[in-house]
């Protein structure tokens, strides 16, 4: 895949190596000094430890400790920013990339479309949506308008999950980009009433499909701008393959269980990846009204 080694996007947010908060002892809060001070104060020198404790927490609140300049405006840990800088550089062109097709999608449509964000973190890290956590890979948070990707899922979906190349990184990212469309379009709020009313059965997979085909429009779009290697779209194709939940549930446990499924089975989620790539519209995207997925 073709990009510009040296782009920088200001919708980037870089939590890299930075220790989320968690409440009363958790990820370095002081809430932990807090709950056990009466201890402290009891004990031979403690009242050194707790001043010591407080200097290190507002130093640390202050001065952040060591940091370079991050490629997106702001700051990043020194220890995470070196290893993972092409892949940042990736990530943030195929964001933009991304976000200036919908942009001109929703113009079509006489609509605004607002940028969403993409918070790259190391393990865990808070969200508008609760507490995440790399274990869960790659997500959007509809409540914060935010994409949320531990790099390490990258490595995982190369060695582990089998899918190499650029692409079918891209891929991720512009399937995650595809649920925050469907809460500008209104489809996300209209799948959690369904769900809240009558169970809406099959509704996650319908909208996780969508997203793969909405990830396939920006594919489509990819043609005419020279980005596209050989091999991509092959790319894409085996991530959306390895991430099906047929094949996720065949490694993890040996059998398949379609009746909890999420996402789609390998299959459909290629199929709807293909649609997208082959029309590059919108209308041909209902995964809600389609009769066979």
């Amino acid at each position: 895949m073709r990009y510009d080694e040296s782009h920088e996007s200001p919708d980037v947010v870089d939590r890299r190596g930075e220790a989320p908060a968690r409440g009363i002892g958790g990820g370095g809060n002081i809430g932990g000094l807090l709950y056990i001070l009466p201890w402290l104060l009891r004990t031979p020198y403690g009242w050194v430890v707790v001043v010591g404790a407080v200097i290190w927490y507002f130093a640390r609140g202050v001065f952040g400790g060591p940091t370079v300049q991050g490629t997106h405006g702001g700051n990043i840990p020194v220890s995470a920013a070196p290893a993972e800088t092409p892949e940042v550089h990736f990530v943030a062109f195929v964001l933009d990339d991304a976000q200036s097709v919908w942009t001109q999608e929703f113009a079509k449509q006489h609509r605004d479309y607002p940028h969403a964000k993409l918070v790259l973190y190391t393990d865990a890290t808070q969200t508008g949506c609760g507490f995440g956590q790399a274990a869960t890979g790659p997500f959007y948070c509809p409540e914060d308008e935010r994409v949320y990707i531990d790099l390490g899922f990258f490595r995982e979906l190369s060695g582990k999950l089998g899918a190499k190349g650029q692409f079918a990184e891209a891929y991720v990212v512009a399937h995650e980009l595809g649920h925050h469309v469907q809460k500008l379009l209104g489809i996300s709020q209209k799948v959690d009433s369904m769900r809240r009313t009558s169970g809406a059965e099959g509704a996650s997979v319908r909208l996780e499909l969508q997203a793969d085909c909405f990830a396939g429009i920006w594919a489509h779009s990819t043609d005419q701008r020279d980005i596209l290697e050989q091999g991509d779209i092959d790319s894409a194709l085996s991530a959306a393959a390895a991430v099906g939940d047929d094949r996720l549930q065949r490694q993890a446990t040996g059998t398949v269980s379609p009746e909890s499924w999420t996402h789609g089975s390998s299959e459909e989620r290629v199929r709807w990846f293909k649609r997208g790539y082959q029309s590059g519209a919108l209308d041909q995207c209902d995964t809600f009204g389609a009769a066979h997925l």
